[in-house]
């Protein structure tokens, strides 16, 4: 891993090779993302955990045991020596992804009824395209923005704080919070495009997607909150 080449080191070719095997593997992702949320649907079991971890302590739980995989997953990915187990973080992280959604694609499926697929398809179509839209804007610019980071992780840790707060006093945080969390996994996306031309190495294109997806399903969240809302 050490001495593979950076990517922004790559020829033009070699360069096109890792975004195809990134963005290959980031669709993969999200299909598998579909196929495991559709099991989890077909088991009450599933559903019934996932909901009854919504409320109170048990959903600041759930974030924290997130958060763990989260982590552990990204560091199978960056840093393992084993290429599967940089598919193993990769579907891991996956996997987590698809049970915390459990709980807001049930309430917008059984509570929005005759409008989910409605909400879906919008929430779908709006994340799809910032996401292409910021993509570009890296691509055209050719500029680095890892100077985002630092913003990112000061913006990411006040929402965790927010969202304590929130889940301790039992306030909403509101449609405001909503619209800032899409700044912020907006902001994600523009890091974590920047990352794969700039930082990542030539095999770490897992890693890369992992990344990319992380934030895209963030955006995708905060869309669908946002227009499941009364």
């Amino acid at each position: 891993m050490a001495n593979a080449p950076v990517v922004s080191q790559l020829t033009e070719e070699a360069r096109a090779t890792f975004y195809r095997m990134t963005y290959a593997h980031l669709a993969g992702a999200v299909l598998l993302f579909i196929l495991v949320e559709i099991l989890f649907f077909q088991s009450d079991f599933i559903i019934n955990l996932a909901l009854s971890l919504t409320g109170g302590y048990s959903w600041l739980v759930l974030l924290g045991g997130f958060m763990l995989v989260t982590h552990y997953a990204e560091r199978m990915a960056l840093r393992h020596t084993n290429t599967n187990m940089h598919y193993l973080g990769l579907i891991l992280y996956v996997v987590a992804e698809a049970f915390i959604f459990v709980p807001l694609l049930f309430m917008v499926m059984y509570i929005g009824k005759d409008h989910a697929i409605d909400i879906l398809n919008q929430a779908v179509v709006l994340t799809l395209s910032l996401f292409t839209g910021i993509s570009a804007v890296v691509f055209l610019t050719k500029k680095d923005f890892s100077f985002l980071k630092s913003i990112l992780a000061i913006g990411f840790a006040i929402a965790l704080g927010f969202i304590i707060a929130g889940t301790l006093f039992r306030f909403d945080l509101g449609l405001v919070f909503c619209l800032g969390m899409v700044v912020l996994a907006s902001g994600a996306i523009l890091y974590q495009t920047s990352n794969m031309v700039h930082r990542y190495q030539s095999n770490q294109y897992v890693a890369a997607s992992l990344g990319l997806f992380a934030s895209l399903m963030l955006l995708f969240w905060y869309i669908l909150s946002i227009l499941s809302r009364d």
